[in-house]
């Protein structure tokens, strides 16, 4: 962490909340953004390699552990891994047994990779705020480039192109599973006849509009605002390091507090979406009457 001395607590704050971005700048052409207004200027199709390069080393990683675990299953006495692993699948088939009615065999498998996934994600939160950036930092400094202007963030859902595109992703289940289950007309009646039948078409449109395009944007926004807070409190617990050392000590204890807390916000959040993700899918199997 850089001294209260070299950097003041505002822009300490920015630094850590500004994504490695690569982008094409209206001036400087395609290249990494080196200040917060340089990473603006890029537009909508700047790309945040670090929740790219984040989010899929934890997928990899989540696919991995289960193969490697699969691949060396017993049916004797299992392992501590296996344990787990079995632990994992159970808990999710047990959710999805008693939240989806339907049958389709995708979503056991779809519900497990959003659980492990996203607590993956999630769980970037409890690494030091400043340990891997640092040494990114440092790293990139050996090519020439100033490591007080090299931004990485590690935790991918608190950028809300994670969560908006995990949450896209379902809302396209949600769509597509509606129209071959019920029907193209019968997802549109859906939306137009419910609940004041035909003379209240435009009131049931608004509604049922409503009501569906809200259940993508309250998974995205539901994950990226829980995680956003839960990394803001770490980086302002971080400042306190800076004040001496009684302040130091009282930031030592905090982080320690926040941190043990913080283990029961991601698994809820990561369970939270997958819950609702098997409910919206079940909705979507299900005709309305």
């Amino acid at each position: 962490m850089a001294s209260s001395d070299t950097v003041t607590a505002q822009e300490y704050i920015q630094h850590h909340l500004t994504n490695l971005t690569l982008g094409v700048h209206p001036e400087k052409g395609l290249g990494f953004a080196h200040t917060t207004a340089e990473a603006a200027e890029m537009g909508f199709w700047a790309i945040h390699v670090d929740t790219l390069f984040f989010s899929l080393l934890l997928g990899g990683l989540f696919i991995w552990l289960f193969k490697r675990v699969a691949d060396r299953a017993t049916a004797g006495v299992p392992g501590g891994a296996q344990n787990f692993v079995e632990w994992v699948i159970d808990f999710v088939e047990d959710n999805v047994r008693g939240s989806f009615s339907g049958k389709n065999p995708m979503v056991a498998p779809l519900a497990l990779t959003i659980f492990v996934w996203i607590f993956l994600m999630n769980l970037m939160d409890l690494v030091p705020v400043d340990l891997i950036p640092h040494l990114f930092g440092q790293f990139m400094g050996l090519f020439g480039a100033d490591p007080h202007h090299v931004y990485l963030k590690i935790v991918p859902t608190t950028d809300p192109n994670a969560t908006f595109g995990m949450a896209l992703t379902v809302f396209i289940l949600i769509l597509y599973y509606s129209v071959k289950m019920k029907g193209a007309a019968g997802f549109a009646g859906e939306l137009t006849l419910q609940p004041f039948g035909k003379w209240g078409i435009p009131a049931n449109l608004l509604l049922e509009g409503i009501n569906l395009f809200s259940k993508p944007v309250s998974l995205a926004l539901r994950l990226f605002g829980n995680l956003y807070a839960g990394e803001m409190i770490f980086i302002l617990i971080a400042i306190m390091y800076s004040g001496g050392i009684i302040m130091a000590a009282a930031g030592g204890l905090l982080q320690i507090a926040w941190a043990i807390f913080h283990i029961l916000i991601i698994t809820l959040q990561a369970f939270i979406f997958m819950v609702l993700t098997i409910v919206y899918l079940d909705m979507a199997h299900h005709t309305h009457h």
